[in-house]
């Protein structure tokens, strides 16, 4: 168990520090190449950021875990809403002024309702990964355009506010003065210490499981989904206690968004298999649910005041609450249907396949009998392999 946790926490460990270089080294190696801060901080930042998250998804699915892959994606952004926003709200209430922030939720909205879609029907494939991804291109796009012809004092997108809410809390963001080489050396540092923290990280989500007795589901969507949120939980915090609570607001949209399309996409084209449904409905329909009332709260009230944040808070744990009560439902076995008990009617003879001619002289199957079973094949299939007569073919009794 100690071995266990150590690789928990060294992970987790390692992607924070990771994601904070690797978003350094990027950032100076594209301004020293002259890239604009616009599309450093919608692209670059945006996609940074999110680092964690999508090694740990990644990792997770070539490991043979889609679970925890998918898990870690649906639970980060439950954890983004109900925990990250709720904490911002009970520091500094969040009063949104423009309809940037409006159309970046139902983009949300919409993302979280295409992938309880995409569960429900049951498709899958690297085309639709590959789609997510550019649903993601167009909406920073899109981003880019608003942000470009937007007024000085203007009301930004989620994806500016990502870079934003990062720039509050990391000071050392922009060294333009230092060399390609460190910044270089930034980047790679901070790629191996992903790659590394997000192996450790699932290895020890997948023995953790093993050990309490849980499935690999519930622990992507508590555990692998609060330690890869910690980033967004930190910055958004730091950035309500400074009075920028449209900031936090809009970090907290950005990432459920970029987690759904971004993380989500590729984690569908290196692993095209479908989506667990074990996350159907109740994970998916509680992501869904949480980004439809943010957006009808949003629409009617315009802010979430200290009430809200509580209520926030207290529906994430009545949501940890109801997944723990009933882990079995998270279970692989859970979305089979259970066994049907044993029906002795219509019953079907065994036969051992001795031909004989009868009195006509024609051939007719003769059967010793060895036992009789139900008509369910299921039940078939079990006294069968009690009497060692799998693979023998059934035939109804006949008499004369």
């Amino acid at each position: 168990m100690f071995e266990t946790i150590a690789l928990l926490v060294v992970g987790l460990i390692g992607l924070l520090i990771g994601g904070e270089l690797l978003v350094r080294g990027a950032v100076r190696l594209a301004e020293k190449a002259g890239v604009t801060p616009l599309i450093v901080g919608l692209v670059i930042v945006g996609f940074g950021t999110s680092t964690p998250e999508l090694m740990t998804s990644v990792e997770a699915a070539m490991a043979g875990s889609p679970a925890i892959a998918w898990g870690n994606i649906v639970g980060s952004n439950i954890v983004n809403v109900l925990v990250i926003l709720g904490f911002a709200a009970l520091i500094t209430p969040i009063a949104l002024r423009g309809g940037n922030l409006l159309r970046d939720t139902g983009v949300c909205v919409a993302a979280s309702l295409g992938l309880l879609g995409l569960t429900a029907t049951g498709w899958h494939g690297a085309w639709i990964g590959l789609a997510m991804v550019a649903g993601l291109f167009v909406y920073i796009v899109r981003c880019y355009r608003d942000e470009r012809v937007g007024a000085a004092d203007a009301v930004h997108t989620a994806a500016f506010d990502r870079q934003q809410a990062l720039e509050i809390t990391d000071t050392a963001l922009h060294q333009k003065e230092e060399s390609w080489w460190k910044a270089f050396l930034l980047l790679l540092a901070g790629l191996a210490l992903l790659m590394l923290g997000a192996r450790f990280l699932v290895s020890g989500a997948i023995d953790l499981a093993r050990i309490a007795g849980l499935s690999e589901a519930v622990i992507g969507l508590t555990i692998v989904a609060i330690g890869t949120s910690l980033p967004e939980l930190v910055t958004s915090v730091v950035a309500a206690r400074r009075g920028e609570a449209e900031i936090a607001f809009g970090n907290v949209i950005g990432s459920c968004i970029y987690n759904i399309l971004g993380i989500g996409g590729v984690t569908m084209m290196v692993s095209p298999a479908a989506i667990p449904v074990t996350l159907f409905p109740f994970d998916l329909g509680a992501m869904a649910a949480t980004a439809i009332a943010v957006l009808v709260v949003s629409f009617t009230w315009k802010r979430f005041g200290r009430p809200a944040g509580v209520v926030l808070i207290l529906g994430y744990a009545a949501y940890v609450a109801a997944l723990l009560a009933a882990p079995v439902t998270h279970c692989p076995a859970a979305a089979q249907p259970p066994l049907p008990a044993l029906q002795p009617s219509q019953h079907f003879l065994i036969p051992t396949h001795q031909l004989s001619k009868d009195t006509k002289g024609e051939k007719t199957r003769h059967s010793r009998c060895i036992g009789s079973i139900s008509d369910n094949p299921v039940d078939r299939l079990r006294q069968r392999r009690r009497r060692g007569t799998v693979g023998q073919p059934l035939c109804r009794s006949r008499t004369g």
